[in-house]
């Protein structure tokens, strides 16, 4: 009776022959200001103790198909009734290989009198890894699924993360390999026992994806008798049309799926909450290698083009020497890195320092300038790690350009080097002299580089040391798996 009683206060959203797919009445709860997050409440909200579980997985695995039979199984929705209900509506305009949750949305369920369970549920459901918007999407979820667990009014405990894969699943292919590195490497080691793998499109006979998650070594939860611990689901015969009264196949996917929800939801009952403080803290340990890569790179490219001055000027200061000591006005092509501005691609806050017009976070999230201490360029006391005086925080704000450095070639005279680079007393210092203070110059940006090596390494140390996963596939990991994979399966086109 609950759920004819709820199918009286919803809207038909589709028709699948005589089955009525109906849209469930949310909430917004516009309390939550979290930016790439949303929130929503079914029901009023009780006293009782809430649980929570989060549902991540790749594009295309199912999460939201999955979380929508969850929904028709808490409201006492039978084989025999003649709808079905929707919390989750897919974009029916988006592409198969784009994630359908653009954003991370969190269902608050609270039960009516004749539901299934009796305590409201939380439910976190994800976007999808592996979009085919790239690696840059896949990011932006990392960064909101960040956000969800640093902000106060976010989530600060789950008591089970479902790693949601499709059965047919014989072996982790490079793209699968990087969808579970992505996921496993938001989370801390302390939650590997709160894992639980949720397998879709299951037909009942074997679960291939299975042999595949143990043979790539993925932490989660095991039996009693130390076999994976999962839940089979195919989500297609919840909201498949009642043909006939011959029940086949889809009545029997459907008693598999309600049979595994009720295995599961007795789980999570029977599972300690875990709190999200290391996986918090390694979120923030992983943004801040990040960064420091980036500003590796800047920095080992400026590095680069001050040798490359260096060695020209010098060659030049040589062979001319004699030439330049006679005459002070000879003229010698000097190579110098100059600053300019540079917009970027949108998305990302531009944090710049105004007093060394430097570029110290080309891709921050802080919008607000007066909240800059928290971006991953300032260190503890306040103080830029980047910039070339170390300036205070509130000397930085966002702004629409980046500074980027670029060498130019200017004719110069060797009394225009002279003042540049010696002071008074050493007006009439020889070339040699002139040189030291060149490799002075590129000795200070060795010494910058080897700074942030140092940084980039105590970041991946303690990676190790609470990451569930502490170095996911990098970028170039990633293409050489892809690369490798198109030369095993000789696809058309392998070898171009």
């Amino acid at each position: 009776m609950a759920a004819e009683r709820l199918a009286e206060t919803c809207d038909v959203i589709e028709t699948r022959g005589s089955l009525r797919i109906l849209g469930v009445p949310l909430q917004e709860d516009k309390s939550l200001s979290i930016s790439g997050c949303k929130r929503f409440v079914f029901g009023r909200e009780s006293n009782k103790s809430n649980y929570t579980m989060m549902v991540v997985g790749g594009t295309g695995a199912g999460k939201s198909s999955l979380i929508n039979s969850l929904f028709n199984y808490i409201s006492a929705v039978e084989w025999n009734h003649p709808f079905r209900f929707k919390i989750v509506v897919e974009d029916q305009s988006s592409s198969q290989v784009d994630s359908q949750t653009s954003e991370v949305v969190i269902y608050q369920i609270n039960p009516r009198d004749g539901f299934r369970i009796n305590y409201p549920l939380t439910v976190i459901d994800t976007p999808g890894y592996g979009d085919s918007r790239g690696l840059l999407r896949d990011k932006e979820t990392t960064d909101q699924i960040r956000r969800l667990f640093t902000e106060a009014c976010g989530v600060s405990e789950v008591h089970a993360i479902c790693f949601v894969a499709q059965s047919s699943l014989v072996r982790l292919t490079p793209s699968q390999k990087y969808i579970f590195d992505s996921l496993l490497s938001i989370f801390g080691k302390d939650v590997a026992e709160n894992i639980r793998i949720l397998v879709t499109f299951a037909d009942g006979t074997d679960c291939f994806v299975l042999d595949a998650i143990k043979a790539a070594q993925i932490p989660c939860s095991k039996s009693e008798d130390g076999h994976v611990l999962y839940f089979e689901f195919n989500n297609a015969a919840m909201f498949t049309a009642i043909k006939s009264k011959d029940k086949g196949f889809g009545f029997m996917f459907w008693e598999l799926g309600l049979k595994n929800m009720d295995l599961l939801l007795d789980n999570l009952t029977r599972t300690n909450p875990k709190s999200l403080t290391l996986s918090v803290e390694v979120l923030k340990e992983r943004r801040h290698l990040e960064y420091l890569v980036e500003e590796l790179q800047k920095q080992v490219k400026t590095g680069l083009q001050k040798l490359e001055e260096i060695k020209n000027t010098e060659e030049e200061l040589k062979d001319k020497e004699a030439e330049i000591n006679r005459n002070k006005d000879y003229e010698i092509p000097v190579s110098y890195t100059e600053v300019k501005e540079e917009l970027p691609e949108p998305g990302y806050y531009i944090t710049n320092c105004q007093d060394c017009h430097y570029t110290c976070h080309a891709t921050c999230q802080i919008a607000d300038d007066q909240k800059k201490h928290g971006c991953v360029a300032m260190k503890s006391d306040g103080t830029c790690n980047v910039c070339p005086k170390k300036c205070h925080w509130t000397k930085h704000f966002n702004q629409k350009y980046k500074w980027v450095y670029v060498t130019v070639t200017k004719k110069q005279t060797m009394e225009d080097l002279k003042k540049k680079y010696l002071d008074a007393s050493q007006a009439k210092a020889p070339v040699e002299m002139l040189m030291d203070k060149l490799r002075q110059e590129y000795n200070q940006q060795e010494q910058q580089v080897n700074d942030i090596v140092k940084q980039a390494t105590s970041a991946l140390n303690r990676l190790k040391q609470i990451a569930l996963k502490p170095t996911g596939l990098s970028t170039l990991e990633y293409i050489d798996l892809l690369i490798q994979s198109e030369k095993n399966e000789h696809k058309p086109g392998w070898n171009k």
